[in-house]
C-alpha cells in the first residue's frame, strides 16, 4: 500500500488491483452515481459499522428479517380476514339476498299490475255500473306506481350508502385503525336500518 500527501493535507494511500476489479468498482459507481474514492470510502464504513465478512454473501440477519417481516405482514392481513373482511362479506350477502327479495315482491306487483289493467279494461268495456271497482282497481295501480316509485327511490339510496362506504373504505390505510373502521360499520349499518 502506498501512501502520499495532497496539497490540503491530507493523506491518500492507495490500493492495487487488478483489472476485473476496477471494471467491477467503476460500474459500482458509476450505477450509485458517486465517485469511486466516496464508494470504496463508504463501503469500509459500511463493513466496519455493521460487522459483516464480505466473503459471506448470504446475509442470515437479513433474511430473518425479512422473513419475521414477512409473516408479520401475512398474520396482519389474516387478522383483518377475519376481523373485517369476512363479517363485511356476509352482511352483504345479506344485504343483496334482501334486495333480491324486495326486487321479487315488485316483480310480483308488477304481474298483479297486469292483471288489474286487464281486469279494469273488462270492466269498463263492458259494465257501467261498476264504477266503484273502477276506481278501487285505479286506486290499486297508483298504490302499485307509487311503491314502484319508492323502490327506485330505495335502489338510489342503497347505492349512495354503498358506494359511500367503498370510498370510505377504499381510502383506509394498511395502517389504519379498528376504531375508525368499526364506527364506518357502524355508520353504514346505520344509514341502511334508516331505508
Amino acid at each position: 500500500m502506498e501512501t502520499r500527501k495532497t496539497d490540503k493535507g491530507n493523506t491518500l494511500r492507495t490500493i492495487k488491483y487488478d483489472t476485473q476489479t476496477a471494471q467491477k468498482m467503476e460500474r459500482i459507481a458509476l450505477k450509485l452515481g458517486r465517485p469511486q474514492r466516496l464508494v470504496f470510502a463508504q463501503m469500509v464504513d459500511y463493513f466496519h459499522r455493521s460487522k459483516k465478512d464480505p466473503i459471506d454473501v448470504n446475509d442470515e440477519l437479513l433474511k430473518n428479517t425479512l422473513l419475521k417481516q414477512h409473516k408479520d405482514y401475512i398474520g396482519f392481513i389474516k387478522t383483518q380476514e377475519s376481523d373485517l373482511l369476512i363479517p363485511m362479506k356476509t352482511e352483504v350477502d345479506r344485504m343483496t339476498r334482501s334486495q333480491k327479495n324486495i326486487i321479487d315482491f315488485f316483480n310480483g306487483q308488477g304481474q298483479h299490475n297486469k292483471v288489474m289493467l286487464a281486469a279494469q279494461q273488462e270492466v269498463i268495456s263492458g259494465i257501467k255500473a261498476h264504477s266503484s271497482i273502477v276506481s278501487g282497481a285505479t286506486s290499486a295501480i297508483k298504490a302499485l306506481a307509487d311503491k314502484l316509485a319508492a323502490k327506485e327511490q330505495l335502489k338510489k339510496k342503497f347505492h349512495y350508502i354503498l358506494d359511500n362506504y367503498i370510498r370510505s373504505r377504499d381510502a383506509f390505510g394498511m395502517m389504519t385503525p379498528s376504531r375508525e373502521k368499526e364506527e364506518l360499520i357502524q355508520h353504514t349499518k346505520k344509514q341502511i336500518e334508516i331505508l
